[in-house]
Order: structure tokens, then C-alpha cells, then sequence
């Protein structure tokens, strides 16, 4: 089947480390196959930016939860439109920040607000009628284990610094290295993304270009389905899946 022509159902899930190039690459696999997209890094990173608003002390797990629970959050799924509210204020570029960089993983490692992430994300799963790729930390593993295709994509660590150090620029935080790997470490306290699991397919991004590492996931679902593909809009040579991670296109969770 050409996944853009039928309704069938089509979930792609997708893990990675930061500076994987897992935001960039699974947004554009979602437009080739006409599919809906879900960064839930996002997510957490909204759920922070709320704490933090709302003076919310992220040292206090049961102030977390409730404030997760209560967080009033809507997630846009349009791969070419990326929508992030809370309480109906646009914080994509403010959940990108420093500030929120630094304490996210007050949230993302405080288990039962992951349980309610979760469920929204399931949520969001269903809602998409199953045809959606969603990426993050724990997608193939907790988020959706009967996904279609279940992919961890991953990149050496000097390739993934030096890919966030090329995003930022000249705004490069002087602590790159510690948002980096020292998120990751906190992190896989509470989820494993740095092994494949039963199932789950590894696919090494370090020397591959952008263009390179979106057909090694086409590949894949092709390999794992039955669906075909056109090979209908190609994106631009960038090396090493660098692009855009969070955010309109900077790295996520």
C-alpha cells in the first residue's frame, strides 16, 4: 500500500539521544508518508516552562505530577506547522530556552509525571486514527510497543555536540556539553534510548547526511510493512542528520 493513498493504519515510532537528528528526521518522514507527527520532548518541555511559570517548586515530585496533571497544553500534529500552547500562549521559542533546557529533567525523570505524559501521548497515538510518527526517549518502548515500525536512531557523541553546536551557533551555550550528555545521563535513570530493544531497529546517524538518514528510515518501514513509497520530496544535503532538532527544528527529548 502507498501509505499517502489509504487510511490504513501506520504508527512509526522513534528514539534517540539528543542531537540524534531523531525531531528533524522524524518530521520529515511524516511528510513523506502524509502522516501526523508528535514530539512529545516537546512535551516534557512544555510541562517545565508551566512549572516555571507558575512557580512550581521541580524539587517537589507531587507539585510536579499536579502541575502535569493540570498543565492546560495542546500539541499541534502537522508536521509543517508546529503548534505548542499553554493556556493558549504560543511557547514554542520559549520552551527551547536555557532556563527550560536546564530543568527539564526535573520533570522527564519524575516517574508518575511520565505516566501522565504518557497516556496524553497515547491520546494524541489514537486520536491521529494510528497514523502518526512520534518520537522521543520511550516511544518504542512505553509510548506505543505495538508501533508498526519501532526505529532507534542513534549518533556518536562527538557527532551529536557537534551537530547542537552548529544549530545554536552563536547563541552556543558554554555548557553545551552538560545539556547534551548530562541530559541524557539523568534521563536514562528512567528510560533506556541508548540500546535497542526486542524488536526495535538501530540505525547509526553519525555519518549519514540528512537526506541519508531519512531513507534509512523510509528503508526500514518499507522493510517492516507493507507500505511503499513514491520517493516524492526530497530535503536538502545537510550532514550528518544535523538540522533542526527541537523546536522548529532545534533537538528535543
Amino acid at each position: 500500500m502507498n501509505a499517502r493513498d489509504t487510511g490504513a493504519r501506520l504508527v512509526i515510532a522513534i528514539d534517540g539521544p539528543s542531537g540524534s537528528g531523531k525531531s528533524s528526521v522524524s518530521k520529515e518522514v511524516a511528510r513523506r508518508f502524509g502522516l501526523a507527527y508528535l514530539d512529545t520532548g516537546a512535551m516534557y518541555r512544555a510541562v517545565t516552562w508551566w512549572c516555571l511559570e507558575s512557580g512550581v517548586d521541580l524539587a517537589d515530585a507531587d507539585a510536579v505530577v499536579r502541575a502535569t496533571r493540570e498543565v492546560p497544553l495542546e500539541m499541534g500534529t502537522d508536521p509543517d506547522q508546529e503548534q505548542i500552547t499553554v493556556a493558549g500562549e504560543d511557547v514554542r521559542a520559549a520552551i527551547r530556552g536555557d532556563l527550560v533546557t536546564e530543568n527539564v529533567s526535573a520533570v522527564s525523570t519524575t516517574v508518575p509525571a511520565r505516566e501522565v505524559l504518557v497516556r496524553m501521548q497515547q491520546d494524541v497515538i489514537r486520536d491521529s486514527g494510528y497514523r502518526i510518527v512520534a518520537e522521543g526517549r520511550d516511544i518504542t518502548t512505553v509510548v506505543a510497543p505495538d508501533a508498526d515500525v519501532r526505529i532507534l536512531l542513534t549518533a556518536s557523541e562527538a557527532a551529536r555536540l557537534a551537530r547542537r553546536g552548529k544549530q545554536l551557533g552563536a547563541a552556543a551555550s558554554s555548557n553545551l556539553e552538560a545539556q547534551v550528555v548530562g541530559r541524557d545521563a539523568k534521563d536514562s535513570t528512567v528510560v533506556n534510548f541508548t540500546s535497542a530493544q526486542d524488536g526495535v531497529q538501530l540505525l547509526d546517524s553519525s555519518e549519514l547526511t540528512m537526506e541519508q538518514t531519512v531513507q534509512g528510515v523510509i528503508d526500514l518501514v518499507i522493510r517492516a510493512t507493507d507500505t511503499t513509497y513514491d520517493g516524492t520530496a526530497a530535503v536538502p544535503e545537510k550532514t550528518g542528520a544535523e538540522g533542526t532538532e527541537e523546536g522548529g527544528d532545534h533537538e528535543r527529548i
